[in-house]
């Protein structure tokens, strides 16, 4: 009888731990090693260090829950837990964040990380919070540069009657108009099969997604344009964590933030081997070239978007961080 007892009082236990053990799912675009996945990994881990356990997490990658405006639009409703996005969709959203995607806004990753760890960056996850999500770090892409099928791309007039998927971003759009692409916004999930099926000549990417998504399978030419940088956000749903206690709010955070450390030691890692990958998987890399003549052209037709509706006031804030 007593061990009967006891055993029964130990699968009490660990029933009542399981149910109180909560799963976190977080969905990205790209694969589970990507580094989104990098940064995701690290998140989970440091999440489920600091609540001895109560939190454990595990990735949807590459596309499983669906596109990035899918996965925001989920967030919203409450259907997904937790996601990793770049900061082009979240503008549909969250209009203000479309400051961030002007094209040649940033000088360097120096300018690019202390304006999103600063008060610029705070004041625009706040503004994410207005809008039905929550914003608990800002992460990163990296700069993004231009592949294709057809041509070397060495100058605007190399762009004219490309077909360059680009993300579902006015923004971008706008520019790559200027710049004489012929923009096809499109979910990333599709756009390894379009690419395959010549749907569409080219996209643009960083370095790090380039190498993550191998296509140098379905793609011969890389320009590296740098013509934009391209953030990418930790976004939670309201309704997980308004279900959550002060302290693990924090918990959440402060994971988030050793996530961004991950992420952005795997961008500054790929960005300092991909070029050497990419050329070693048969792509030729075109290093060489003038920014100058895209970056008027892509200033011209795409800042309009965001200046005629908020002004100059961040674009002359970002531009002054030094």
């Amino acid at each position: 009888m007593k061990h009967y007892i006891l055993g029964t009082v130990a699968a009490l236990a660990l029933a009542g731990a399981a149910e109180a053990q909560q799963r976190i799912v977080i969905g990205t675009t790209t694969s589970a090693t990507s580094h989104y996945g990098v940064g995701a990994e690290a998140f989970i881990a440091k999440l489920a260090e600091l609540s001895d356990g109560a939190f454990v997490g595990e990735q949807a990658p590459a596309g499983q829950l669906g596109g990035e405006r899918d996965l925001i639009e989920g967030l919203q409703i409450g259907s997904v837990d937790m996601a990793i996005s770049s900061s082009g969709p979240l503008g549909n959203f969250v209009p203000e964040v479309f400051a961030l995607d002007l094209p040649f806004l940033f000088r360097d990753y120096d300018h690019a990380r202390k304006v999103l760890d600063g008060e610029i960056g705070q004041e625009l996850l706040a503004k994410v919070d207005e809008n039905n999500l929550v914003g608990l770090a800002w992460a990163e892409n990296g700069f993004r540069h231009v592949t294709n099928s057809q041509r070397p791309i060495l100058t605007p007039e190399d762009l004219g009657g490309i077909k360059l998927r680009t993300m579902e971003n006015r923004v971008h759009m706008a520019a790559f108009t200027g710049m004489g692409a012929s923009p096809t916004p499109m979910a990333f999930p599709e756009l390894f099969g379009a690419l395959q099926q010549g749907v569409v000549d080219g996209q643009e990417n960083p370095i790090t997604v380039i190498t993550a998504s191998k296509f140098w399978e379905v793609q011969k030419y890389v320009s590296l344009t740098g013509h934009v940088y391209s953030p990418a956000i930790i976004l939670a749903s309201p309704a997980l964590i308004d279900g959550l206690t002060e302290e693990q709010k924090g918990w959440f955070y402060e994971a988030a933030k050793v996530g961004v450390e991950a992420n952005r030691a795997e961008v500054n890692r790929l960005e300092a081997e991909g070029v050497a990958l990419l050329r070693e998987n048969g792509m030729e890399v075109i290093t060489d070239i003038d920014k100058a003549p895209f970056a008027a052209l892509a200033e011209e037709s795409a800042y309009a978007v965001y200046t005629d509706e908020y002004g100059t006031e961040m674009i002359d804030r970002i531009k002054a961080v030094e």
